[in-house]
């Protein structure tokens, strides 16, 4: 448990995406990320942190009163000693999340973890960076993510639903860039065409527009 993390952050919210929205959830912010895409609202988490325990980093989250804890970042798998950490939360009796890129290797994350792998679309800047083999390590539990700026990511990410048969494999999530796309005509879109996805909005937006550590 002395093995040590660079940390942004960690702070108890809301959660506001993915299935378990609404939910009082502490969040791990891992400091780092090797990529930058155009929509990135957290870049202040691409450099500098506090280095942390493991053990330092669960005795905090101890510190509130949820058992749902969420990995993110930056991108977290691009340190190492995320993994340690995850499965100890999870051994310390944590649901955990997390939250990556989809550009890193998922294989060795533990299979308890929820895995939300972001596919990054066309208007990211970096959907060349997509690691597809990741879908092979997808579980029923896990959700995908897409992040729809405009019609061309949504008839992409709508492409790669069929394609990979996404749906049965495990939840997607279809989500507008705040300010971009209108909510509104993204859930059009999806009703129109079907889709078997969830919709969805950052909640932590609405609540406290951009404010750090919520």
């Amino acid at each position: 448990m002395d093995q040590q993390l660079r940390i942004t952050e960690i702070f108890y919210s809301l959660q506001g995406e993915t299935n378990t929205v609404g939910i009082p959830t502490v969040f791990v912010r891992l400091t780092g990320c090797p990529l930058r895409c155009s929509y990135c609202d957290t870049a202040y988490a691409f450099s500098g942190g506090e280095k942390r325990s493991i053990g330092e980093i669960i005795a905090e989250v101890g510190r509130y009163n949820t058992r749902f804890v969420t990995v993110t970042g930056g991108e977290p798998l691009a340190q190492p000693g995320c993994h340690p950490l995850m499965t100890g939360l999870l051994d310390a009796g944590y649901s955990v999340s997390l939250e990556t890129s989809g550009a890193l290797d998922v294989a060795a994350v533990d299979a308890r973890v929820v895995k939300v792998v972001d596919l990054k679309t066309p208007s990211s800047g970096e959907m060349q960076r997509n690691l597809y083999r990741n879908l092979d390590f997808l579980l029923p539990h896990d959700q995908v993510k897409f992040v729809i700026a405009d019609a061309a990511d949504y008839e992409w990410s709508k492409q790669q639903l069929e394609h990979y048969r996404l749906a049965q494999r495990c939840e997607v999530l279809f989500s507008p860039v705040m300010g971009v796309m209108p909510p509104a005509a993204l859930a059009e879109r999806i009703l129109a065409d079907q889709l078997t996805v969830r919709f969805q909005i950052q909640l932590h937006k609405y609540l406290w527009n951009d404010a750090r550590g919520k």
